[in-house]
C-alpha cells in the first residue's frame, strides 16, 4: 500500500478482538495501531491466539487518552475517520479517504465516544440490511480497513 493508514482501537473489551485487529491490520498494510483506554496490549496469550504473531511486528503504541493520539496525528496532517453508526454518517463503500489517515473503532457496546467523534474529519458506517444495528468490532474493522485501503 502506498498510503499511510493508522488505526486507533479505543476501549476494546475482548482480547480476541484486539488480536483480530492486529492480524487484519497486517493483511491490509496498516502502518501502526494505537490502543487506547482500557484496550489490552500485547503480550497476552489471548491476543496472540487470534493475532497469530502479527502483534510482534505491527508497530503499536498505548495511550490512555485517545484524544492525545488524535491531536498528535492531526498535527502530523493525518485525516481522522471514525467507523461508527451516527446521524449523518457516510457509507464507507462510497467514501474516498484522504491520506495519511487513521480509522477509529470503539467499544463493542458503546462505540466511539462523542468527544472523539467531534474530532473526526468524517464518520463512516457500514450499511446494515438486517435487524441488528451493528457488527462485531473486529468484523466491522475488517470491512472498514479494506474499504479504506482499496
Amino acid at each position: 500500500m502506498n498510503h499511510k493508514v493508522y488505526v486507533l482501537a479505543h476501549n476494546i473489551r475482548s482480547m480476541h478482538n484486539i488480536g483480530s485487529i492486529f492480524r487484519t491490520s497486517d493483511g491490509a498494510g496498516v502502518s501502526k495501531i494505537y490502543l487506547t483506554g482500557y484496550s489490552a496490549c500485547p503480550p497476552r496469550k489471548e491476543i496472540t491466539k487470534t493475532a497469530i504473531g502479527a502483534e510482534e511486528f505491527i508497530p503499536w503504541e498505548f495511550y490512555k487518552n485517545p484524544i492525545d493520539v488524535v491531536k498528535k496525528l492531526k498535527k502530523e496532517k493525518v485525516h481522522i475517520y471514525a467507523l461508527e453508526r451516527t446521524e449523518g454518517g457516510e457509507s464507507i463503500f462510497h467514501f474516498k479517504p484522504k491520506y495519511p489517515c487513521c480509522l477509529i473503532v470503539g467499544n463493542e457496546i458503546e462505540g466511539v465516544p462523542p468527544e472523539l467523534l467531534d474530532l473526526c474529519d468524517a464518520k463512516l458506517e457500514i450499511p446494515m440490511r438486517g435487524i441488528k444495528e451493528s457488527l462485531n468490532v473486529s468484523v466491522a474493522f475488517g470491512i472498514g480497513i479494506y474499504a479504506m485501503t482499496k
